[in-house]
């Protein structure tokens, strides 16, 4: 099962959304992270922080989570 998790914008990108779950705390960490390991976005393997997510989008972060974006 996924957690949910609201943002209150039409998306929002994958470094402000791994920062918004509380795992990474910094924009190095996330970038670094990213680089290194990457998240599954909807089943692909994403690198970009950059990379826009919107609502109904799957994010899963091995050893972590499984997350879906909603919008309140």
């Amino acid at each position: 099962m996924h957690e949910k998790i609201e943002i209150n914008t039409d998306y929002i990108t994958l470094g402000q959304f791994i920062k918004l779950i509380n795992i990474l705390e910094s924009g190095g960490m996330v970038k670094a992270f990213l680089q290194d390991q990457g998240a599954l976005v909807n089943g692909e393997l994403e690198h970009r922080r950059g990379r826009k997510l919107y609502p109904n989008d799957v994010v899963e972060i091995e050893s972590i989570g499984s997350y879906i974006v909603t919008k309140d």
